[in-house]
């Protein structure tokens, strides 16, 4: 059991939960959607989110039976780029209309997410609540460093449901692994993927770094493929450029579902703390995931099996000075916020990363021994 269960509510057909943030933000939440569908197993299970959530869950299994997609707001999301505008009060009065029995708030803090879903006009509410958040019926306090996939398996059990697992999950389509296939090709070696981006400049390992690890793996036999958004094309190229080795950037080349499906082709994904290696994980593509030692705490899988985290132990902004460790509340008086996005990362040693992969890829290899079939 984690933190304190809280009473069923009764007769429940239809559970909202709001999750509109990024990729790996969703990964994280999925423990928690999990025990709600085992908990509520009649209950329609609605995730209010973005266009990707939709894209990405219609005709996948999982606990999510659908997506309602929640128009861009201040602190909820931003638009996205070839998204039209749409009005929160015209989807206010439509998601009043599905007559949800429970409206749960996983999205964060709660000064802009919790008066969205107390609108929703659930039987009961329930989510987490900052110091400048607005409760709900049911609440429990928002304290920054805590692992995130248990913050939300608390949320869903402030209505009841307990944990039916701690580690994500994501289900590989055959459609995922088809488009994966027509750009990559199928595996004719082993494959490790690099994964160079973030979406906060200080949680990146410096692309040269990357690129050592893959002149090293190309020379052990691997084939090493470097994955990225769009706004990652720079970084990747970098890699690319700065590897001896053959190395193949697919950045621009797969949908989401394509890199679900690459990510489970590949023995190793080596990448920094961001969305990818959270697919990773939840594909069960064994990881190595570089981080900052806070996000460590708050992000890194929690089981070691099959995931090497590794930390950064730099807390000092590398431009001022300040505890970054604890300037994590910037509308507190007195915070300090540092304005600098220089890499947090650096310090990571590139042998650390290598011991890490080697050894997991020997653990799989071991794997793969024990558990296949006896010859006849």
């Amino acid at each position: 059991m984690i933190g304190t269960v809280r009473d069923l509510v009764d007769d429940v057909e239809r559970i909202a939960v709001l999750r509109a943030n990024a990729l790996g933000d969703f990964i994280f939440a999925l423990p928690a959607l999990e025990a709600l569908r085992a908990c509520y197993p009649h209950a329609e299970l609605v995730l209010l989110g973005a266009p990707w959530h939709d894209r990405l869950l219609r005709d996948r299994p999982g606990p999510v039976d659908r997506v309602l997609v929640v128009p861009p707001a201040p602190g909820i999301r931003t638009a996205g780029p070839d998204e039209r505008p749409d009005s929160m009060a015209r989807f206010l009065t439509d998601a009043r209309r599905e007559r949800f029995d429970l409206a749960l708030q996983m999205h964060g803090g709660g000064a802009n997410s919790n008066p969205l879903v107390a609108a929703l006009g659930a039987r009961v509410t329930a989510g987490l609540r900052a110091e400048n958040a607005p409760p709900l019926d049911r609440w429990l306090r928002y304290v920054y460093y805590q692992p995130e996939i248990v913050r939300y398996l608390e949320v869903a059990g402030l209505v009841g449901a307990n944990p039916t697992s701690l580690v994500p999950r994501l289900a590989v389509t055959e459609a995922d692994l088809a488009e994966a296939r027509s750009v990559v090709g199928p595996p004719d070696r082993p494959r490790i993927a690099l994964h160079p981006g973030a979406s906060d400049p200080r949680r990146r390992w410096p692309p040269e770094r990357f690129a050592q690890v893959a002149d090293h793996l190309a020379g052990q036999g691997y084939e090493v493929l470097v994955t990225g958004t769009p706004d990652e094309r720079d970084l990747a190229e970098r890699v690319v450029r700065a590897a001896r080795a053959p190395v193949r950037s697919l950045v621009g080349e797969l949908s989401l579902g394509g890199l679900i499906g690459c990510y489970h082709d590949c023995r190793v994904v080596v990448a920094n703390d961001t969305g990818p290696v959270h697919v990773a994980a939840a594909v069960d593509t064994p990881t190595v995931g570089i981080f900052w030692v806070g996000n460590l705490i708050n992000c890194a899988v929690p089981l070691r099996a099959r995931h090497r985290p590794i930390a950064s132990w730099t807390i000092h902004c590398p431009e001022c000075g300040i505890d970054c460790s604890r300037d994590i509340y910037p509308a507190r008086e007195g915070a300090g916020t540092c304005p600098h996005r220089s890499s947090f990362v650096t310090d990571v040693p590139v042998v650390e990363v290598l011991e890490a992969v080697t050894d997991l890829l020997g653990t799989e290899t071991a794997e793969r021994v024990t558990t296949a079939p006896p010859d006849r």
